[in-house]
């Protein structure tokens, strides 16, 4: 059985873990996740035991305790699911604007997709933005294109 165990102190190991998890039975792997830019412990981990019976005292026994100062959650891993869409994504959460409704073959990258719905990097030259930040630019003219203009 595959154990999900939640809310580890950053300085718990695949040691620790393993022998937090000795004395309920064999354990057949035990794994802390890292962040790969980082380094860092993402603070949680997995725990595989071949006996069923064994796995289900240790979550039993373990969950909601202290483990390295941290109160740890432990219970059955559930089944890794196969969503991996083929990559992509990454960008901004759709907030208000974005360019998920503008169904006129362009994509919108005025920065209205951003989380916080406004737009990001006011001011700012961005790719694919087609100068529209400076409103006066619209249809190839701008206000200093008028001939008869006094300045």
């Amino acid at each position: 059985m595959n154990i999900f165990i939640a809310k580890l102190s950053s300085r718990t190991d695949d040691d620790s873990l393993r022998t937090l998890f000795e004395p309920f039975g064999e354990i057949r792997s035990a794994k802390v996740i890292m962040d790969r830019e980082t380094g860092f412990s993402k603070k949680f981990g997995f725990v595989e035991m071949d006996n069923d019976d064994e796995a289900n005292m240790a979550i039993e026994q373990l969950n909601e305790t202290d483990f390295e100062g941290s109160t740890i959650v432990v219970k059955k891993a559930r089944p890794k699911e196969d969503n991996r869409g083929g990559g992509g994504g990454g960008g901004y959460r759709q907030g208000g604007g974005g360019f998920r409704g503008n169904n006129d073959g362009f994509r919108r990258n005025d920065g209205g997709g951003h989380r916080d719905g406004g737009r990001r990097n006011d001011g700012g030259y961005r790719k694919n933005d087609n100068y529209r930040r400076n409103d006066d630019y619209r249809g190839g003219r701008n206000k200093f294109d008028n001939d008869n203009s006094d300045y």
